[in-house]
């Protein structure tokens, strides 16, 4: 007894997110499938907008050309004037005259009447079927003289190579009308050549097909120039308008972002000032029952919670001042009050605010400072919040026990500098960025007791940048962090030179004529000079 076949392990494999088709493959497609229903509706394989401006480019070359195809006709019924009847030229001139100028009335109205799909067709073959009367008309003058003798048709081959390049260059933007105007000529004047039976005329006759042959080439590529140069500058148009179209939508978009802006703006300027006193009255009011102004608690439990009060209270004070600042560093709204500044002297002085907080934890600062450092042009309260975010997150996030080095000194360019490194957990290297961004905290911060608000940095940050220094974190898990923030060369205060050019006088000088030049020159003597007898 066959045992029972083994039930085959069916594994589904996940399945992959599912990715939309990007917008360039998208507008390609549906450029294609245009392209394709405007061929399917087209007479001539293109579009139908490029088959009325083509018939349109036409109309406008005939017309502009008629006095030249006037002053051939007229010629060449003068000179056939001179083999035939005077009466016969002249009444072929006046024929072919009456259909130019038909062609040419017809051309006149075509370009007045507003373009559609069914008045481009009708025009179209109502141009070639003038075109095949015109060609016709010149066939019926050219074969006459052929087959007298050898001068006769070489004038004969020389107009119809005339007539053929006219036509051809008149009719290029529709290559069926040209050949229309031109394989009459060609074809009758290459069987009446042929009919004759001299070697001669053999020779002509291909010669003739030959010409043909290359003004019909030549034609063609007019055509397709003509026809990629539209093509292009319809994709130039249609760009343009995407481009348009982007940028009514980018101007919308911005200004919904500058209305949430100012509303925002609004709104935390509304909210600072109604959290603000209430938390005033919270702060003042918890200060008085945690120092026990007004005597001691009956019950001990309720000062600490008093300090719990009070201490919940200047977090939010703080939290909020973060927020503000953000707010109108975000919106260019902060200004800089720019003054002389000690760089040593600030770092030093914040040291020694944090110094308690980092006793208490047991963690060591070293200072590492250049001493007779010149001042610095800045904002002293913008670079003290730097100082202080900077410092406070290095006690917040390295262990008891720990160390952080404060480093001021200058750079190679000739700027300062200010390094703040710790022996803490450190940051992993793909969420610096997020540490960087607003209200971003790593993964070390969210398992923090001490956690923030994510402003620290990017307030530092922003402050260094309105600054014009640069702002560089550097950090390894497990091994510490490192923030390098240099301020540029511009900004250091360096000794001015002594100046070269004498002050001007205290009082103007008295136009005395008997003054001389040595008495001039102790009058023009420098205001710091006074008094010292120099």
């Amino acid at each position: 007894m066959s045992n029972p076949a083994e039930k085959p392990e069916v594994v589904q494999l996940p399945a992959g997110p599912q990715v939309a088709a990007p917008v360039n493959s998208r507008r390609v497609a549906a450029q294609r499938v245009r392209e394709a229903r405007d061929r399917l509706t087209s007479t001539s394989g293109t579009r139908p907008a490029f088959d009325a401006e083509l018939l349109r480019q036409y109309a406008q070359t005939r017309i502009s050309a008629s006095y030249v195809v006037m002053l051939l006709v007229v010629a060449t019924g003068v000179l056939f004037g001179l083999w035939m009847k005077p009466i016969v030229a002249a009444a072929w001139t006046v024929g072919i005259l009456g259909v130019h100028l038909a062609i040419i009335r017809s051309c006149a109205r075509f370009l007045a009447e507003p373009t559609s799909v069914a008045v481009t067709r009708k025009w179209r073959t109502r141009f070639v079927l003038l075109d095949l009367l015109y060609g016709l008309c010149w066939t019926a003058i050219l074969i006459h003289p052929a087959g007298r003798d050898l001068s006769s048709n070489t004038l004969m081959m020389f107009l119809m190579l005339l007539v053929i390049a006219v036509s051809s260059m008149l009719a290029a933007s529709l290559p069926i009308a040209a050949l229309a105007a031109t394989v009459p000529v060609t074809v009758g004047i290459a069987l009446d050549l042929v009919l004759n039976g001299a070697f001669d005329n053999y020779v002509l006759a291909l010669l003739a097909l030959a010409a043909e042959g290359y003004f019909a080439l030549l034609a063609h590529r007019l055509h397709s120039t003509t026809l990629a140069t539209l093509e292009a500058r319809a994709e130039k148009d249609a760009l343009i308008g995407e481009l348009e179209q982007a940028k009514a939508i980018s101007d919308e978009a911005r200004h919904r972002a500058e209305s949430a802006n100012v509303a925002k703006s609004r709104f935390l300027a509304q909210m600072s000032h109604e959290l603000r006193t209430p938390l005033n009255a919270i702060l003042g009011f918890s200060e008085v029952m945690k120092s026990e102004i007004f005597g001691a608690h009956a019950v001990p439990v309720y000062k600490e919670y008093s300090a719990d009060i009070h201490n919940s209270g200047v977090h939010l004070l703080n939290l909020i001042n973060e927020i503000l600042d953000l707010s109108r560093i975000e919106a260019g709204r902060y200004e800089l009050n720019e003054e002389a500044v000690a760089l040593v002297h600030v770092v030093a002085d914040c040291h020694h605010l944090l110094k308690l907080r980092a006793s208490s934890r047991g963690i060591t600062i070293h200072e590492v400072f250049e001493h007779g450092m010149p001042r610095i042009w800045g904002d002293e309260r913008a670079i003290r919040q730097v100082v202080l975010n900077l410092l406070s997150n290095s006690i917040k996030f390295t262990p008891q026990g720990g160390e952080i080095w404060l480093k001021v000194g200058w750079t190679a360019s000739g700027g300062q500098y200010l390094s703040v490194k710790d022996t803490g957990s450190g940051i992993a290297e793909d969420e610096i960025p997020v540490v960087l961004a607003s209200f971003g905290q790593g993964s070390n911060s969210i398992k923090s007791a001490e956690q923030g608000a994510g402003l620290g940095l990017p307030i530092a940050k922003s402050l260094i940048d309105m600054h014009g220094g640069t702002f560089t974190l550097k950090s390894k898990l497990r091994i510490g962090t490192e923030v390098i923030v240099t301020l540029p060369p511009e900004r250091v205060m360096s000794a001015l030179a002594p100046m070269t050019e004498e002050a001007p006088p205290v009082q103007p000088e008295p136009a005395e004529p008997s003054m001389g030049a040595d008495r001039k020159r102790v009058r023009r003597k420098s205001i710091m000079s006074a008094g010292t007898g120099l």
